[in-house]
């Protein structure tokens, strides 16, 4: 099947309209016609090859929210005109032991992205959701509540996952102490998900520059990371932090936070951190976690529980024509707090 989409020709290119053709349907398959699809900042890293082995052209997006068109023949939980999302995975070999535990993002073989993976049957590149069409193993499509706001799903299929699930996994549940560090595109997500799961929240931030927002978002207190006194004072205060910081950084700040048995889950820096000084973790059994997307089932626990608690991302709509003005904002932080692209703007 012919479609168009914005794609990265070369490293370092900015993207452009790009010709290409789906795969024809499979009789597991899914056809989708995208109608949002999120922008998320793994997806800059992919455009730049700054994690390395990226290919190309390269299609992004990982965050997709579309109409079915077409199924096929043993396809039997979807049918023609339904609204569903693809998130960051579209197939893994689900005969593993992960795979069998509802955790695809593990599976043994490797899962396959949404983009820049190799289809497990024809060895192709796959192709992200900048695009007006996808095809997608069944088993990897997800319902979409139906009253949740279309324009604004999107970014639940890798922010709002991305942060429900080490709060699912480690209990968060009503009356826990949840610290969320950095208030972006996940931070954003992590203080709904928690306040919603009846959490007291607190924000961690290096300033008092977005304390207004945190509270706006639901977040119960606000603590400046830089005031010494106030980090002080919040010791052995969190039974989970989360921590969404993007870049290198000093955990042993956050550490001494949590109460015995707590745990701070990584989600952000891909990579290195700084030197960590183990006497926190030492002197409360205290851990350090990382957390990576979460599976299918629990993908689709999470739009249901969006659903119920009316748990949406602060998003800015952009026409796909602006999507390299919004990478430049994306790099500066200039957004609050998700980029989602109108697909009605690429023109077949």
């Amino acid at each position: 099947m012919k479609t168009v989409g914005y794609a990265a020709k070369s490293q370092g290119s900015e993207l452009t309209e790009f010709s290409f053709e789906r795969r024809d349907l499979r009789n597991n398959d899914v056809e989708i016609e995208i109608l949002y699809c999120g922008v998320c900042h793994s997806d800059l890293h992919a455009v730049r090859n700054d994690w390395g082995g990226s290919d190309y052209p390269l299609v992004p997006g990982h965050e997709i929210v579309g109409k079915v068109l077409s199924v096929g023949n043993d396809v039997k939980k979807y049918k023609q005109g339904d609204t569903v999302a693809v998130g960051c995975m579209v197939d893994s070999c689900k005969s593993c032991d992960q795979c069998d535990n509802d955790e695809e993002q593990f599976c043994r073989e490797g899962m396959v992205g949404t983009y820049a993976g190799k289809d497990r049957v024809n060895g192709d590149m796959t192709q992200g959701g900048y695009s007006k069409h996808v095809v997608v193993r069944e088993e990897f499509v997800l319902s979409v509540p139906q009253n949740l706001d279309l324009s604004r799903v999107a970014p639940l299929l890798c922010a709002g996952i991305t942060t429900y699930s080490p709060l699912h996994k480690w209990g968060v549940k009503k009356g826990s102490r949840v610290a969320v560090v950095g208030l972006g595109g996940l931070g954003h997500m992590a203080v709904k998900n928690a306040v919603a799961m009846g959490a007291t929240v607190t924000v961690v931030g290096r300033s008092e520059s977005k304390k207004e927002d945190a509270v706006k978002l639901g977040a119960d207190h606000y603590l400046v990371s830089s005031n010494d006194d106030e980090m002080k004072g919040a010791q052995s205060a969190f039974d989970v932090i989360i921590d969404t910081v993007p870049v290198k950084h000093d955990l042993s700040i956050y550490t001494p936070l949590l109460d015995v048995d707590g745990t701070l889950v990584i989600v952000g820096q891909v990579g290195p951190v700084d030197e960590v000084n183990t006497v926190p973790l030492l002197m409360g059994r205290r851990r350090i976690a990382g957390s990576l997307i979460g599976g299918i089932a629990e993908t689709q626990q999470m739009l249901d529980f969006c659903g119920e608690n009316n748990v949406l991302p602060e998003c800015e709509m952009i026409n796909i024509d602006e999507i390299n003005t919004a990478y430049e904002r994306m790099e500066k932080s200039d957004v609050r707090y998700r980029f989602v692209i109108d697909m009605a703007s690429l023109s077949d």
